[in-house]
């Protein structure tokens, strides 16, 4: 199976998931099932940085999608703010923090690591800060901020996440790449069940998850399918895709509450 076959399933699934987000009244299933794109999507990009041949484009451009669609989402929740529903999907930052972790890994260099950690703590206060100053809207101010100062914190799916595709990244064989993978979903079940959904504690952004997160699990049968090739790639079909579907259930999820 290609990444381009890879990444149509986790779309499917991605819109399955978003439909039982936004929209009111669906069966809990459509969640369930999400649970198993953000995985897929996280190894596209960790075999995707192996591939491409030029790392600071490839940071650049996942960038300034993020920093797009923080700016989409600030639109579209200011102007339905009397809803009472947020945006707060980014996945686009996510995955750039995923590949910058990637380019330390690969470029090796210690003023990169030094300059990574300063930039994440000044970050951290400036996120924490703006959003205690220029409040925009609870927890999408914290995201939005997240999403333009590039915080590994503030960010969907959090820390905890990002480090999942360092481990795709670092896994060379599909042995290794099943136990690293089901170790850390056996960690991710514990430290939810423990932990995760606390809105009053830190640990709500290193475990924002639901207590069926552990159905990421399955897949791993599909990332064993990938084949080494590439496909057809439609990079920027999934750029476009993206931002369009969620304001388009969005829009049809408040317009029938």
């Amino acid at each position: 199976m290609t990444t381009t076959m890879l990444k149509i399933i986790a779309l499917i699934l991605m819109v399955l998931d978003h439909i039982g987000l936004f929209i009111p009244n669906t069966p809990e299933l459509l969640r369930w099932l999400g649970r198993i794109a953000a995985p897929i999507f996280i190894f596209g990009v960790a075999i995707g940085f192996k591939h491409t041949s030029n790392h600071k484009k490839y940071l650049f451009r996942l960038y300034v999608a993020g920093f797009l669609m923080s700016f989409i989402n600030l639109y579209f929740n200011s102007i339905n703010a009397h809803t009472g529903v947020e945006i707060t999907n980014n996945f686009f930052t996510t995955l750039f923090l995923l590949a910058w972790l990637l380019f330390l890994i690969e470029h090796k260099k210690i003023k990169y690591y030094v300059y990574f950690l300063l930039w994440q703590i000044v970050s951290t206060i400036f996120c924490v800060l703006f959003s205690e100053i220029l409040v925009i809207y609870t927890r999408a101010s914290h995201y939005f901020y997240g999403s333009i100062f590039g915080n590994l914190f503030f960010v969907e799916g959090g820390i905890t996440i990002i480090l999942l595709g360092v481990l795709f990244y670092l896994s060379k064989t599909k042995i290794q790449l099943s136990v690293s993978y089901s170790a850390y979903c056996l960690f991710l079940y514990i430290a939810t069940e423990r932990w995760g959904g606390n809105p009053g504690a830190i640990a709500f952004y290193l475990f924002p998850f639901a207590k069926y997160q552990w159905i990421m699990i399955f897949a791993l049968p599909i990332m064993l399918l990938y084949n080494g090739k590439k496909g057809v790639g439609m990079k920027y079909f999934f750029y476009l895709f993206y931002p369009i579907h969620i304001i388009v259930l969005y829009l049809i999820g408040i317009s029938l509450i």
